[in-house]
């Protein structure tokens, strides 16, 4: 029934992102990975994710696609049962264009979202309420499909008693739709 509601919901309120072109986005990686050692419950990572190329958020001057907010929405799960059902805003930009003036093949995609996290047998993060922030590579094929590799953080933000944290490696491969 909720699912049913919030398709509703985001048809009437939101068509003109429903019907934008995107990204699909297939990511496998490591969930709860530490460069120091101290993770906990290592696991396999799975994620899907749909970016929306329609701006929500405008924050800068019309040239600088930089400064666009778009919206995404994911899920995420770990060989451990843990899902993590999730929206957000990401924005991306041309690192060519960043650094030297000049469209390149590189894209830089910083990503924040919140979602519902349920911990399965995996981690457990203190709280069903958790948020993202992730930091992507990317690579634009000839055919406008992407291969890229990225690093994410989840944390609850202190909501919960405890908020121990995961971070995620991930590779992924990227699919335009319209």
């Amino acid at each position: 029934m909720f699912k049913k509601l919030l398709t509703i919901l985001i048809l009437f309120l939101f068509p003109k992102i429903v019907y934008a072109g995107g990204y699909d986005i297939f990511g496998f990686g490591l969930y709860d990975i530490k460069f120091d050692g101290s993770q906990t419950n290592e696991a396999a990572d799975i994620r899907y994710e749909r970016r929306f190329d329609n701006a929500v958020v405008e924050i800068g001057p019309e040239s600088e696609n930089f400064f666009y907010l778009k919206p995404f929405v994911g899920l995420e799960t770990t060989s451990d049962s843990a899902v993590y059902l999730l929206g957000g805003i990401y924005l991306e930009d041309n690192l060519g264009t960043l650094f030297v003036g000049d469209d390149s093949n590189f894209i830089f995609t910083p990503s924040f979202g919140v979602g519902f996290y349920d911990d399965g047998d995996g981690k457990q993060l203190g709280n069903d309420i958790q948020f993202r922030t992730t930091f992507e590579f990317s690579y634009e094929l000839s055919n406008k499909n992407r291969i890229g590799i990225s690093f994410g953080h989840i944390s609850n933000a202190n909501l919960g008693d405890k908020n121990p944290g995961a971070e995620i490696l991930s590779l992924s491969y990227q699919i335009p739709f319209d």
